[in-house]
């Protein structure tokens, strides 16, 4: 048999035990709320942080009676990656843009791109997963070349 780059990379384990021991099945009955990165919403932890050694990081974040725009910010990760599950949710972003991602749509966010959340709808539910796990936030002023009111 020929060893690929890939499988030597991998260095995968020789047992099925070991690897079926890393598999991880969360419900939704049983997926833990966790604190997240904003008060005003709620997060729903899959899993997936524990189950890679905090390699990445998968969780639903949902609304609650609250909305608060974030304020200009940016992450420092290298995926950062949106799927709405149900409702909506409205960014704007440095470079004038105002997205507006709505049910079934998605969103990947570059690392480093300057954002602001703005608004909600009461039924937001997102799949949001980042890689690394523990993906920085950094708050920063709205872009200069912006007009004062975006």
């Amino acid at each position: 048999m020929v060893q690929t780059q890939l499988d030597v990379a991998l260095e995968l384990p020789a047992s099925v035990d070991e690897l079926a021991g890393k598999l991880t099945y969360v419900t939704p009955e049983h997926a833990a709320m966790v604190a997240g990165r904003r008060a005003f919403f709620k997060y729903r932890d899959l899993g997936l942080t524990d189950a890679t050694g905090g390699l990445a990081r998968a969780q639903v974040t949902c609304a609650t009676d609250v909305m608060e725009q974030t304020g200009w910010h940016y992450h420092i990760c290298d995926v950062h990656f949106v799927y709405a599950l149900r409702g909506w949710i409205e960014l704007q972003f440095e470079d004038g843009r105002t997205i507006r991602v709505e049910t079934g749509e998605s969103l990947y966010i570059p690392p480093g791109l300057k954002h602001n959340e703005t608004a909600i709808s009461p039924d937001l539910e997102l799949f949001e997963m980042s890689v690394p796990a523990k993906m920085e936030t950094v708050a920063c002023e709205r872009p200069a070349h912006l007009p004062a009111d975006f």
